[in-house]
C-alpha cells in the first residue's frame, strides 16, 4: 500500500474511533447514548415529484407580526371569522382582536418566570415541557370550543372564552403522549390526531428527525365514551392531519416518508390507508380548503443527500456522530438554508399548485397554510412572523 493509502487508512481509523466513542461530545446525539437511526421505506428517486415555482412566487408575500410572536405554528380563525388564533413558543394561545395580540388561553398549570419572552423561538426549547407547546389548533364550529394539540399536554380544549385548557386525553393504550401533533374534529365531535413519537419530545425534534424511528401514531378521541383509539400505527413521524371536506376519510403526512396519506372513515374502504401522494419535500401540517383540496407545507424540499441517508442508516448514524452540532446537521438536512415550499392537492391526490421561495429570501419556513378568503396564512415554529400570500 502506497503511504498515501495508509495515511488514508489511518485518518480513516482515527475519525471511527472518535466517532464511536465521541470524547468531546460535539456530536448532535451526543446526549442521546440509546440513539438509533431506522430504515425509511423511501419512494423511488423516480416517483419524487420535479414540479417548480420557477417565480418563486412566495417571495411576494407580506410578513405581518415580525417579532411580535414567536413560532406561529397553527394558524385558525373562531366560527365567527375573527382572527387569526396561533399557538406561540412560549406555550400561549394567542388571538389578534384587529388591533393587538391578546393572550387567548395556555395550555401548562405551572407557568412561570421561565415562559418569559425570549429573542427567537429555539429559545424557548429547553423549557417546553414546562411552560406547553400549542401546536395543532381546531375550533369546533357547533360549540365554539377551540381544541389543542400540545406536544407535552396531550390533547386539550379551552372554551370559546379561553384561558386554562383542560386535558382531554394525555395516552392510549397504556403509551404516554410524548409528541401530539396536530388535529381535526369531525361533525360528530370525534376528534383525530396524530402523535408524532413515543420517544422523542418536541424539543429533540431534531433528533427525531435524524433517528426516522416509528413509535408515532395516528389516534382517535370519543367525546361521548372518553376513549382514546389507535387508528394506525408504527410510523415514523406523523404530523398534519386534516379531514376531507366530506368527511368521509382523512389525509396525513408521513414526515420521515414524505407522503400524504388517506384514511378512509366510510364506504366500503373504512379503517383502510392507502397513498394519496408522494409530496416534493417532508411535510409538516396539511389543511382543507372550502373546495375540498388540500394545502400541504412543506418543511424542505427532498435532496439526494437525505434521500441516500434514508435509504442507509448506518451511514446516517455514523454521520451524526461526527463532531458537528445539531444545528448544522439540521441545516445540511434541508438543503443548506431555509426555504418555504407549498403545494396543493386534489381528494384523489393530483398535484395541483406549487409556491414557494427557494432562497427563502421572504418565507424562510412554512409549519401550515391557512387559506381565507383568497390569501394564504403561513407559519412557523422557526419564525417570529406570520407570512401572508394573496392568491390573486
Amino acid at each position: 500500500m502506497s503511504p498515501t493509502g495508509t495515511f488514508a487508512g489511518l485518518a480513516f481509523l482515527i475519525l471511527a474511533f472518535y466517532c464511536g466513542i465521541d470524547p468531546l461530545k460535539h456530536s448532535a446525539i451526543s446526549e442521546f447514548p440509546d440513539f438509533e437511526a431506522y430504515a425509511v421505506e423511501m419512494p423511488a428517486w423516480s416517483q419524487v415529484p420535479t414540479d417548480r415555482d420557477t417565480q418563486n412566487l412566495l417571495q411576494k408575500s407580506e410578513i405581518k407580526f415580525l417579532n411580535q410572536i414567536q413560532g406561529p405554528e397553527s394558524i385558525v380563525f373562531d366560527p365567527l371569522g375573527r382572527g387569526p388564533y396561533t399557538g406561540v413558543a412560549d406555550g400561549r394561545v394567542l388571538f389578534w382582536n384587529g388591533q393587538s395580540w391578546t393572550d387567548f388561553a395556555y395550555t401548562s398549570p405551572n407557568r412561570s418566570e421561565l415562559c418569559n419572552p425570549k429573542p427567537s423561538p429555539l429559545s424557548y426549547l429547553k423549557n417546553e415541557h414546562i411552560c406547553g407547546r400549542p401546536l395543532g389548533l381546531r375550533f369546533d364550529k357547533k360549540t365554539g370550543d377551540l381544541y389543542i394539540a400540545d406536544a407535552y399536554f396531550g390533547l386539550m380544549k379551552v372554551g370559546p372564552e379561553g384561558g386554562l385548557a383542560t386535558s382531554l386525553t394525555s395516552e392510549a393504550e397504556g403509551v404516554p403522549l410524548r409528541f401530539t401533533n396536530d388535529l381535526d374534529i369531525d361533525d360528530k365531535g370525534n376528534v383525530y390526531f396524530t402523535d408524532s413519537s413515543a420517544k422523542y419530545q418536541r424539543r429533540n425534534f431534531m433528533q427525531l428527525v435524524f433517528s426516522s424511528e416509528s413509535t408515532g401514531r395516528v389516534l382517535k378521541y370519543n367525546p361521548i365514551t372518553k376513549e382514546t383509539t389507535v387508528l394506525v400505527r408504527n410510523l415514523q413521524f406523523p404530523n398534519g392531519l386534516s379531514l376531507s371536506k366530506d368527511g368521509s376519510f382523512f389525509v396525513f403526512c408521513e414526515g420521515s416518508i414524505g407522503r400524504l396519506r388517506k384514511y378512509w372513515l366510510k364506504g366500503e374502504k373504512a379503517g383502510a390507508t392507502e397513498v394519496l401522494a408522494i409530496l416534493p419535500g417532508f411535510p409538516d401540517n396539511v389543511r382543507t380548503t372550502e373546495n375540498g383540496d388540500f394545502w400541504v407545507a412543506i418543511h424542505c424540499r427532498r435532496s439526494l443527500y437525505t434521500h441516500l441517508c434514508a435509504l442507509y442508516p448506518k451511514i446516517r448514524k455514523f454521520i451524526f456522530k461526527l463532531p458537528i452540532s445539531a444545528k448544522i446537521q439540521f441545516m445540511l438536512h434541508i438543503g443548506g438554508w431555509p426555504h418555504a415550499v407549498v403545494v396543493k392537492y386534489s381528494p384523489e391526490g393530483r398535484l395541483l399548485q406549487i409556491l414557494e421561495d427557494s432562497q427563502g429570501k421572504v418565507v424562510k419556513a412554512v409549519s401550515e397554510v391557512e387559506e381565507k378568503d383568497g390569501k394564504l396564512w403561513m407559519g412557523s415554529v422557526l419564525v417570529p412572523f406570520i407570512a401572508v400570500y394573496n392568491l390573486a
